[in-house]
Protein backbone atom coordinates (compact mmCIF):
# COMPACT_ATOMS: atom_id res chain seq x y z
CA UNK A 1 0.00 0.00 0.00
CA UNK A 2 1.29 3.44 -0.76
CA UNK A 3 2.21 5.99 1.84
CA UNK A 4 -0.62 8.52 0.14
CA UNK A 5 -3.06 5.88 0.26
CA UNK A 6 -2.70 5.05 3.79
CA UNK A 7 -2.40 8.82 5.06
CA UNK A 8 -5.84 8.87 3.45
CA UNK A 9 -7.30 6.33 5.30
CA UNK A 10 -5.65 7.46 8.29
CA UNK A 11 -7.32 10.73 7.80
CA UNK A 12 -11.03 9.14 7.49
CA UNK A 13 -10.66 5.99 9.74
CA UNK A 14 -10.06 8.28 13.10
CA UNK A 15 -12.96 10.55 12.65
CA UNK A 16 -15.01 7.40 11.51
CA UNK A 17 -14.71 5.39 14.61
CA UNK A 18 -14.99 8.78 17.06
CA UNK A 19 -17.95 9.80 15.19
CA UNK A 20 -19.83 5.81 15.32
CA UNK A 21 -18.78 5.64 18.74
CA UNK A 22 -20.81 9.23 19.13
CA UNK A 23 -23.67 8.10 16.76
CA UNK A 24 -24.36 4.68 18.68
CA UNK A 25 -24.61 6.18 21.83
CA UNK A 26 -26.91 8.92 21.06
CA UNK A 27 -29.44 6.51 19.43
CA UNK A 28 -28.80 3.68 22.27
CA UNK A 29 -29.46 6.15 24.67
CA UNK A 30 -32.87 7.67 22.87
CA UNK A 31 -34.36 3.95 22.87
CA UNK A 32 -33.40 3.36 26.15
CA UNK A 33 -35.18 6.63 27.53
CA UNK A 34 -38.35 5.99 25.39
CA UNK A 35 -38.51 2.28 27.47
CA UNK A 36 -37.04 3.57 30.84
CA UNK A 37 -40.25 3.99 32.03
CA UNK A 38 -41.08 0.02 31.52
CA UNK A 39 -37.58 -0.87 32.95
CA UNK A 40 -37.18 1.25 35.75
CA UNK A 41 -38.01 0.32 39.17
CA UNK A 42 -38.29 -3.29 38.66
CA UNK A 43 -35.73 -4.49 40.45
CA UNK A 44 -33.69 -5.97 37.82
CA UNK A 45 -30.41 -7.05 38.17
CA UNK A 46 -27.43 -4.22 36.18
CA UNK A 47 -25.99 -7.40 34.33
CA UNK A 48 -29.65 -7.88 33.11
CA UNK A 49 -29.74 -4.06 32.29
CA UNK A 50 -26.14 -3.78 30.42
CA UNK A 51 -27.23 -7.46 28.49
CA UNK A 52 -30.37 -5.26 27.38
CA UNK A 53 -28.12 -2.27 26.39
CA UNK A 54 -25.34 -5.12 24.83
CA UNK A 55 -28.22 -6.40 22.20
CA UNK A 56 -29.49 -2.53 21.64
CA UNK A 57 -26.63 -1.52 20.49
CA UNK A 58 -26.19 -4.39 18.22
CA UNK A 59 -29.78 -3.68 16.79
CA UNK A 60 -28.63 0.11 15.75
CA UNK A 61 -25.32 -0.57 14.43
CA UNK A 62 -26.75 -1.09 11.06
CA UNK A 63 -27.75 2.80 11.28
CA UNK A 64 -25.27 4.26 13.02
CA UNK A 65 -22.76 2.48 10.29
CA UNK A 66 -24.25 5.07 7.69
CA UNK A 67 -24.28 8.03 9.16
CA UNK A 68 -20.42 7.33 10.39
CA UNK A 69 -19.64 6.91 6.96
CA UNK A 70 -21.24 10.26 5.98
CA UNK A 71 -20.27 12.49 8.53
CA UNK A 72 -16.53 10.88 8.40
CA UNK A 73 -15.96 11.36 4.69
CA UNK A 74 -17.54 15.01 4.50
CA UNK A 75 -14.71 15.74 8.03
CA UNK A 76 -11.71 13.61 6.27
CA UNK A 77 -11.96 15.39 2.44
CA UNK A 78 -13.21 18.82 4.28
CA UNK A 79 -9.95 18.51 6.30
CA UNK A 80 -7.78 17.91 3.72
CA UNK A 81 -9.14 21.04 1.52
CA UNK A 82 -9.05 23.07 4.47
CA UNK A 83 -5.43 22.78 5.06
CA UNK A 84 -4.65 22.68 0.91
CA UNK A 85 -3.76 19.14 0.89
CA UNK A 86 -6.11 18.84 -2.34
CA UNK A 87 -4.29 21.50 -3.85
CA UNK A 88 -0.56 20.50 -3.05
CA UNK A 89 -2.38 16.49 -4.87
CA UNK A 90 -3.44 18.47 -7.82
CA UNK A 91 -0.18 20.15 -8.67
CA UNK A 92 1.33 16.39 -8.24
CA UNK A 93 -0.88 15.21 -10.95
CA UNK A 94 -2.87 13.26 -8.37
CA UNK A 95 -6.49 13.55 -9.17
CA UNK A 96 -9.23 13.51 -7.03
CA UNK A 97 -10.68 10.14 -8.06
CA UNK A 98 -6.74 8.98 -7.46
CA UNK A 99 -7.36 10.21 -3.98
CA UNK A 100 -10.82 8.73 -2.76
CA UNK A 101 -10.15 5.56 -3.99
CA UNK A 102 -8.49 3.60 -0.73
CA UNK A 103 -11.59 5.25 1.00
CA UNK A 104 -13.70 3.65 -1.90
CA UNK A 105 -12.72 -0.04 -1.05
CA UNK A 106 -13.31 0.64 2.22
CA UNK A 107 -16.92 1.95 2.05
CA UNK A 108 -17.32 -1.22 0.32
CA UNK A 109 -16.12 -3.33 2.90
CA UNK A 110 -18.06 -1.78 5.23
CA UNK A 111 -21.37 -2.10 2.90
CA UNK A 112 -20.51 -5.88 2.86
CA UNK A 113 -19.99 -5.96 6.73
CA UNK A 114 -23.35 -3.93 7.14
CA UNK A 115 -25.16 -6.79 4.88
CA UNK A 116 -23.46 -9.23 6.56
CA UNK A 117 -24.76 -8.08 9.70
CA UNK A 118 -28.28 -7.22 8.77
CA UNK A 119 -28.63 -10.75 8.12
CA UNK A 120 -26.87 -12.44 10.58
CA UNK A 121 -26.32 -10.30 13.90
CA UNK A 122 -29.31 -7.77 13.45
CA UNK A 123 -31.66 -10.80 13.71
CA UNK A 124 -29.82 -11.99 16.64
CA UNK A 125 -30.00 -9.02 18.84
CA UNK A 126 -33.44 -8.20 18.13
CA UNK A 127 -34.57 -11.65 19.00
CA UNK A 128 -33.44 -10.85 22.40
CA UNK A 129 -33.34 -7.50 22.73
CA UNK A 130 -37.34 -7.55 22.74
CA UNK A 131 -37.70 -10.74 24.31
CA UNK A 132 -35.74 -9.63 27.60
CA UNK A 133 -37.39 -6.26 27.46
CA UNK A 134 -40.71 -8.04 27.29
CA UNK A 135 -39.54 -10.02 30.47
CA UNK A 136 -38.63 -7.11 32.13
CA UNK A 137 -41.49 -5.50 31.48
CA UNK A 138 -43.79 -7.81 32.86
CA UNK A 139 -41.64 -9.02 35.81
CA UNK A 140 -43.95 -7.63 38.36
CA UNK A 141 -47.24 -6.51 36.41
CA UNK A 142 -48.64 -3.88 39.36
CA UNK A 143 -46.69 -1.70 37.68
CA UNK A 144 -47.44 -2.42 34.19
CA UNK A 145 -50.88 -1.53 34.73
CA UNK A 146 -52.33 1.72 33.59
CA UNK A 147 -54.88 3.78 34.79
CA UNK A 148 -58.03 5.23 33.47
CA UNK A 149 -58.92 1.86 31.06
CA UNK A 150 -59.43 -1.80 31.21
CA UNK A 151 -55.98 -4.09 32.00
CA UNK A 152 -56.56 -7.55 30.52
CA UNK A 153 -52.64 -8.58 30.50
CA UNK A 154 -53.12 -10.21 33.40
CA UNK A 155 -54.92 -13.92 32.39
CA UNK A 156 -58.47 -14.62 33.49
CA UNK A 157 -59.23 -11.00 35.10
CA UNK A 158 -60.02 -7.13 33.76
CA UNK A 159 -58.89 -4.40 36.13
CA UNK A 160 -59.87 -1.22 36.27
CA UNK A 161 -58.80 2.26 37.99
CA UNK A 162 -58.59 5.67 37.99
CA UNK A 163 -55.43 6.26 40.28
CA UNK A 164 -51.39 4.59 40.82
CA UNK A 165 -50.18 6.38 43.49
CA UNK A 166 -47.53 6.26 46.70
CA UNK A 167 -43.83 6.06 46.49
CA UNK A 168 -43.61 2.41 44.26
CA UNK A 169 -46.89 3.04 42.60
CA UNK A 170 -48.95 0.13 43.92
CA UNK A 171 -51.35 2.21 46.10
CA UNK A 172 -54.88 2.39 43.66
CA UNK A 173 -58.19 4.01 43.77
CA UNK A 174 -61.42 3.29 42.51
CA UNK A 175 -60.96 -0.04 41.24
CA UNK A 176 -63.36 -2.45 39.59
CA UNK A 177 -62.36 -5.85 38.84
CA UNK A 178 -63.71 -8.47 36.37
CA UNK A 179 -63.18 -11.81 37.51
CA UNK A 180 -63.30 -14.40 34.92
CA UNK A 181 -61.60 -16.95 35.97
CA UNK A 182 -64.95 -19.32 35.90
CA UNK A 183 -65.41 -18.64 32.03
CA UNK A 184 -69.12 -17.79 32.17
CA UNK A 185 -68.72 -14.11 31.75
CA UNK A 186 -68.88 -11.53 33.78
CA UNK A 187 -70.88 -13.29 36.70
CA UNK A 188 -68.03 -12.24 39.54
CA UNK A 189 -67.48 -8.07 40.33
CA UNK A 190 -65.42 -6.74 42.99
CA UNK A 191 -65.53 -2.91 43.56
CA UNK A 192 -63.58 -0.77 45.82
CA UNK A 193 -62.77 2.82 46.97
CA UNK A 194 -59.10 1.69 47.39
CA UNK A 195 -57.15 -0.96 46.94
CA UNK A 196 -53.45 -2.07 47.18
CA UNK A 197 -50.94 -4.41 45.19
CA UNK A 198 -48.09 -6.73 46.74
CA UNK A 199 -45.82 -8.60 44.37
CA UNK A 200 -42.66 -9.68 45.52
CA UNK A 201 -39.93 -10.50 43.14
CA UNK A 202 -39.73 -13.99 42.20
CA UNK A 203 -43.32 -14.87 43.78
CA UNK A 204 -45.97 -16.44 41.40
CA UNK A 205 -49.00 -14.81 42.95
CA UNK A 206 -49.76 -11.35 43.16
CA UNK A 207 -51.89 -10.56 46.01
CA UNK A 208 -54.86 -7.76 46.01
CA UNK A 209 -56.03 -5.84 49.37
CA UNK A 210 -59.28 -4.05 48.74
CA UNK A 211 -61.06 -1.38 51.08
CA UNK A 212 -63.83 -0.27 51.79
CA UNK A 213 -65.81 -2.02 48.91
CA UNK A 214 -68.95 -4.23 47.21
CA UNK A 215 -68.73 -7.94 46.50
CA UNK A 216 -71.22 -9.66 43.51
CA UNK A 217 -71.33 -13.14 42.13
CA UNK A 218 -73.69 -14.25 40.13
CA UNK A 219 -73.94 -18.52 40.24
CA UNK A 220 -76.18 -18.89 37.22
CA UNK A 221 -75.21 -21.50 35.15
CA UNK A 222 -74.39 -20.82 31.57
CA UNK A 223 -76.83 -24.37 30.78
CA UNK A 224 -79.96 -23.66 32.00
CA UNK A 225 -82.58 -21.78 30.50
CA UNK A 226 -83.74 -18.11 30.38
CA UNK A 227 -86.88 -18.54 32.82
CA UNK A 228 -84.19 -20.87 35.20
CA UNK A 229 -82.14 -18.44 35.63
CA UNK A 230 -84.21 -15.74 36.96
CA UNK A 231 -84.34 -17.77 39.60
CA UNK A 232 -81.16 -18.58 40.02
CA UNK A 233 -79.15 -17.40 43.29
CA UNK A 234 -76.47 -14.68 43.62
CA UNK A 235 -74.03 -13.55 46.30
CA UNK A 236 -73.26 -10.04 47.28
CA UNK A 237 -71.41 -8.26 50.08
CA UNK A 238 -69.91 -4.80 51.14
CA UNK A 239 -66.26 -5.14 52.87
CA UNK A 240 -63.96 -3.36 55.21
CA UNK A 241 -61.27 -4.70 53.72
CA UNK A 242 -60.80 -8.14 50.85
CA UNK A 243 -57.68 -9.91 50.10
CA UNK A 244 -57.28 -12.14 47.13
CA UNK A 245 -54.03 -13.76 45.34
CA UNK A 246 -53.81 -14.22 41.71
CA UNK A 247 -51.81 -16.41 39.86
CA UNK A 248 -49.41 -14.86 37.65
CA UNK A 249 -47.23 -17.93 36.52
CA UNK A 250 -48.27 -18.10 32.91
CA UNK A 251 -47.27 -14.77 32.61
CA UNK A 252 -44.12 -14.26 34.62
CA UNK A 253 -43.22 -17.82 33.43
CA UNK A 254 -40.37 -18.95 35.90
CA UNK A 255 -39.33 -15.69 36.38
CA UNK A 256 -36.46 -16.37 33.95
CA UNK A 257 -35.34 -13.35 31.73
CA UNK A 258 -33.52 -14.60 29.14
CA UNK A 259 -36.75 -16.63 28.20
CA UNK A 260 -37.72 -16.22 24.56
CA UNK A 261 -41.75 -15.69 23.99
CA UNK A 262 -41.48 -14.97 20.79
CA UNK A 263 -39.20 -15.59 17.87
CA UNK A 264 -41.87 -15.16 14.38
CA UNK A 265 -41.11 -11.77 13.93
CA UNK A 266 -40.24 -10.70 10.78
CA UNK A 267 -37.12 -8.59 12.10
CA UNK A 268 -36.24 -11.86 14.10
CA UNK A 269 -35.45 -13.81 10.67
CA UNK A 270 -32.77 -13.70 8.17
CA UNK A 271 -32.69 -13.32 4.49
CA UNK A 272 -33.37 -16.62 3.18
CA UNK A 273 -35.80 -17.08 6.20
CA UNK A 274 -38.13 -14.38 4.93
CA UNK A 275 -37.46 -15.28 1.16
CA UNK A 276 -39.07 -18.90 2.50
CA UNK A 277 -41.95 -17.08 4.13
CA UNK A 278 -42.91 -14.41 1.70
CA UNK A 279 -44.52 -16.89 -0.85
CA UNK A 280 -46.40 -18.88 2.04
CA UNK A 281 -47.69 -15.64 2.58
CA UNK A 282 -48.35 -14.06 -0.76
CA UNK A 283 -50.11 -18.02 -1.52
CA UNK A 284 -52.33 -17.57 1.98
CA UNK A 285 -53.50 -14.27 0.93
CA UNK A 286 -54.07 -14.99 -2.68
CA UNK A 287 -56.47 -18.00 -1.50
CA UNK A 288 -57.92 -15.92 1.33
CA UNK A 289 -59.27 -13.63 -1.46
CA UNK A 290 -60.36 -15.98 -3.73
CA UNK A 291 -62.59 -17.17 -0.99
CA UNK A 292 -63.69 -13.84 -0.43
CA UNK A 293 -64.02 -13.58 -3.96
CA UNK A 294 -66.24 -16.58 -4.99
CA UNK A 295 -68.20 -15.77 -1.80
CA UNK A 296 -69.44 -12.98 -3.02
CA UNK A 297 -69.92 -14.15 -6.17
CA UNK A 298 -72.11 -16.71 -4.46
CA UNK A 299 -74.32 -14.04 -2.66
CA UNK A 300 -75.04 -11.94 -6.05
CA UNK A 301 -75.50 -14.90 -8.01
CA UNK A 302 -73.86 -12.75 -10.94
CA UNK A 303 -73.58 -15.32 -13.31
CA UNK A 304 -77.84 -16.43 -13.24
CA UNK A 305 -80.22 -13.88 -15.40
CA UNK A 306 -83.64 -12.99 -13.88
CA UNK A 307 -85.81 -15.06 -16.39
CA UNK A 308 -87.78 -13.39 -19.45
CA UNK A 309 -91.73 -14.17 -18.58
CA UNK A 310 -92.12 -15.27 -22.00
CA UNK A 311 -90.68 -18.03 -23.77
CA UNK A 312 -90.99 -16.74 -27.25
CA UNK A 313 -88.19 -14.11 -28.02
CA UNK A 314 -89.92 -10.10 -28.53
CA UNK A 315 -87.87 -8.75 -32.06
CA UNK A 316 -88.01 -5.38 -30.33
CA UNK A 317 -86.36 -5.66 -27.51
CA UNK A 318 -84.34 -2.74 -25.69
CA UNK A 319 -80.84 -3.73 -25.17
CA UNK A 320 -79.73 -0.18 -24.16
CA UNK A 321 -82.22 -0.32 -21.23
CA UNK A 322 -83.14 -4.33 -19.94
CA UNK A 323 -85.41 -3.10 -17.19
CA UNK A 324 -87.87 -1.51 -19.57
CA UNK A 325 -88.31 -4.74 -21.16
CA UNK A 326 -90.39 -5.45 -17.96
CA UNK A 327 -93.64 -4.60 -16.58
CA UNK A 328 -93.76 -2.41 -13.02
CA UNK A 329 -94.19 -5.62 -10.99
CA UNK A 330 -91.22 -7.64 -12.43
CA UNK A 331 -89.04 -4.18 -12.32
CA UNK A 332 -89.72 -3.90 -8.82
CA UNK A 333 -88.87 -7.65 -7.69
CA UNK A 334 -85.39 -7.27 -10.22
CA UNK A 335 -84.60 -3.94 -8.17
CA UNK A 336 -85.26 -5.67 -4.91
CA UNK A 337 -83.38 -8.34 -5.46
CA UNK A 338 -80.65 -6.90 -6.20
CA UNK A 339 -80.44 -4.44 -3.82
CA UNK A 340 -80.90 -7.01 -1.20
CA UNK A 341 -78.00 -8.69 -2.99
CA UNK A 342 -75.94 -6.10 -2.69
CA UNK A 343 -76.69 -5.70 1.05
CA UNK A 344 -75.47 -8.99 1.56
CA UNK A 345 -72.57 -8.38 0.03
CA UNK A 346 -71.26 -4.96 1.23
CA UNK A 347 -72.01 -6.93 4.72
CA UNK A 348 -69.42 -9.69 3.97
CA UNK A 349 -67.22 -7.09 2.96
CA UNK A 350 -67.43 -5.27 5.55
CA UNK A 351 -67.16 -8.27 7.89
CA UNK A 352 -63.80 -9.34 6.24
CA UNK A 353 -62.00 -5.91 5.59
CA UNK A 354 -60.33 -5.63 8.65
CA UNK A 355 -58.98 -9.27 8.48
CA UNK A 356 -57.90 -8.88 4.73
CA UNK A 357 -56.09 -5.28 5.18
CA UNK A 358 -53.98 -7.56 8.10
CA UNK A 359 -53.41 -10.40 6.49
CA UNK A 360 -52.00 -7.68 3.25
CA UNK A 361 -49.91 -5.30 5.87
CA UNK A 362 -48.01 -8.60 7.55
CA UNK A 363 -47.36 -9.59 4.14
CA UNK A 364 -46.29 -5.89 3.67
CA UNK A 365 -43.96 -5.96 6.79
CA UNK A 366 -42.07 -9.29 5.27
CA UNK A 367 -41.68 -7.67 2.16
CA UNK A 368 -40.53 -4.43 3.38
CA UNK A 369 -37.85 -6.02 5.39
CA UNK A 370 -36.59 -7.97 3.16
CA UNK A 371 -36.04 -5.59 0.60
CA UNK A 372 -35.49 -2.89 3.23
CA UNK A 373 -32.07 -4.90 4.83
CA UNK A 374 -30.53 -4.85 1.50
CA UNK A 375 -31.29 -0.71 0.73
CA UNK A 376 -29.60 -0.15 4.16
CA UNK A 377 -26.44 -2.19 3.27
CA UNK A 378 -26.09 0.25 0.24
CA UNK A 379 -26.50 3.38 2.50
CA UNK A 380 -22.79 3.31 2.91
CA UNK A 381 -21.82 3.64 -0.03
CA UNK A 382 -24.03 6.09 -1.23
CA UNK A 383 -23.66 8.53 1.78
CA UNK A 384 -20.16 8.08 0.88
CA UNK A 385 -20.64 9.10 -2.60
CA UNK A 386 -22.24 12.63 -1.64
CA UNK A 387 -20.38 13.28 1.88
CA UNK A 388 -17.10 13.03 0.02
CA UNK A 389 -17.48 15.55 -2.85
CA UNK A 390 -19.14 17.68 -0.55
CA UNK A 391 -16.32 17.79 1.95
CA UNK A 392 -14.34 18.52 -1.14
CA UNK A 393 -16.40 21.54 -1.63
CA UNK A 394 -17.10 22.89 1.47
CA UNK A 395 -13.03 22.20 2.57
CA UNK A 396 -14.26 22.69 6.24
CA UNK A 397 -12.79 19.95 8.74
CA UNK A 398 -13.98 19.71 12.23
CA UNK A 399 -17.57 18.73 13.65
CA UNK A 400 -18.98 22.30 12.98
CA UNK A 401 -20.43 22.83 9.51
CA UNK A 402 -19.82 19.04 8.74
CA UNK A 403 -22.35 17.75 11.36
CA UNK A 404 -24.60 20.31 10.00
CA UNK A 405 -24.98 19.20 6.55
CA UNK A 406 -24.49 15.33 7.67
CA UNK A 407 -27.35 15.62 9.87
CA UNK A 408 -29.18 17.11 7.19
CA UNK A 409 -28.55 15.02 4.37
CA UNK A 410 -29.49 11.97 6.73
CA UNK A 411 -32.42 12.97 8.20
CA UNK A 412 -33.74 13.84 4.45
CA UNK A 413 -32.08 10.30 3.82
CA UNK A 414 -34.32 8.92 6.95
CA UNK A 415 -37.25 11.14 6.20
CA UNK A 416 -37.72 9.41 2.30
CA UNK A 417 -36.90 5.86 3.76
CA UNK A 418 -39.25 5.83 6.59
CA UNK A 419 -42.21 7.35 4.23
CA UNK A 420 -41.39 4.56 1.53
CA UNK A 421 -42.04 2.09 4.33
CA UNK A 422 -44.84 3.68 5.58
CA UNK A 423 -46.41 3.28 2.04
CA UNK A 424 -45.31 -0.01 1.00
CA UNK A 425 -46.91 -1.17 4.39
CA UNK A 426 -50.00 0.27 3.72
CA UNK A 427 -50.13 -1.14 0.04
CA UNK A 428 -49.98 2.80 -1.56
CA UNK A 429 -46.63 1.16 -3.55
CA UNK A 430 -44.68 -1.82 -3.79
CA UNK A 431 -42.13 -2.79 -1.30
CA UNK A 432 -38.98 -2.81 -4.15
CA UNK A 433 -40.03 0.98 -4.77
CA UNK A 434 -40.52 1.98 -0.63
CA UNK A 435 -37.48 0.10 0.22
CA UNK A 436 -35.61 2.35 -2.68
CA UNK A 437 -37.34 5.87 -2.17
CA UNK A 438 -34.37 6.82 -1.01
CA UNK A 439 -31.87 6.14 -2.85
CA UNK A 440 -33.35 7.26 -5.77
CA UNK A 441 -33.27 10.61 -4.06
CA UNK A 442 -29.75 10.30 -2.86
CA UNK A 443 -28.12 8.61 -5.86
CA UNK A 444 -28.87 11.29 -8.69
CA UNK A 445 -27.43 14.22 -6.06
CA UNK A 446 -24.45 12.10 -5.21
CA UNK A 447 -23.55 11.80 -9.31
CA UNK A 448 -24.40 16.16 -9.11
CA UNK A 449 -21.97 16.55 -5.94
CA UNK A 450 -19.59 14.16 -7.51
CA UNK A 451 -19.31 15.89 -10.99
CA UNK A 452 -18.81 19.45 -9.45
CA UNK A 453 -16.22 17.82 -7.51
CA UNK A 454 -14.19 16.43 -9.71
CA UNK A 455 -14.19 19.31 -12.28
CA UNK A 456 -13.15 21.71 -9.26
CA UNK A 457 -16.78 24.06 -9.36
CA UNK A 458 -18.23 25.16 -5.72
CA UNK A 459 -21.32 23.76 -4.80
CA UNK A 460 -23.71 26.11 -6.88
CA UNK A 461 -22.42 27.89 -9.59
CA UNK A 462 -24.61 31.15 -8.71
CA UNK A 463 -23.03 33.09 -11.73
CA UNK A 464 -25.16 31.10 -13.91
CA UNK A 465 -28.81 32.31 -11.78
CA UNK A 466 -27.08 35.72 -11.51
CA UNK A 467 -25.54 36.68 -14.64
CA UNK A 468 -29.13 35.95 -17.19
CA UNK A 469 -30.91 38.24 -14.94
CA UNK A 470 -28.32 40.54 -14.71
CA UNK A 471 -28.37 40.71 -19.02
CA UNK A 472 -32.18 41.10 -18.67
CA UNK A 473 -32.20 44.50 -16.78
CA UNK A 474 -28.60 45.98 -19.05
CA UNK A 475 -31.10 44.84 -22.34
CA UNK A 476 -33.81 46.54 -20.47
CA UNK A 477 -32.25 49.74 -19.77
CA UNK A 478 -30.83 50.13 -22.84
CA UNK A 479 -33.64 50.34 -24.59
CA UNK A 480 -35.72 52.59 -22.13
CA UNK A 481 -32.55 54.60 -23.01
CA UNK A 482 -33.23 54.40 -26.50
Amino acid sequence: MKILDKYILKTFLAPFLATFLIVLFVLVMQLLWQTFENIAGKGISFSFILKFLYYTSLSIVPQALPIAVLLSSIMALGSLGENYEFAAAKSAGISLQRLVRPLVFLTLLLSGINFLFLNNIFPYAILKQQNLYYNIKKKKPALALIPGSFNSEIPKYQIKFDEKYGEEKNLLKNVLIYDLSSRKGNQKIITANRGKIISEEGSRYMTFILYDGYYYEDHTKTTRSFSKQKNMPASQATFKEYEFNIDISDLVGDGALDEERFTNSYKMLKLEQLNDTIPILKTSYIDLMASRAKSISSITNSKELHPYPDSLRIADLDATSILSNFDLKDKIGILNGAKTKMNSALTSVKNNLKSIKWKRKTLNFFDSEYYGRIALSFSCLILFFIGAPLGSIIRKGGFGLPMILAIAIYVTYFFGNTMGKNLAEESSISALLGSWISAMVMIPFGIFLTRRATKDKGLFNIDAIILPIKNLFIKFKSKNDH
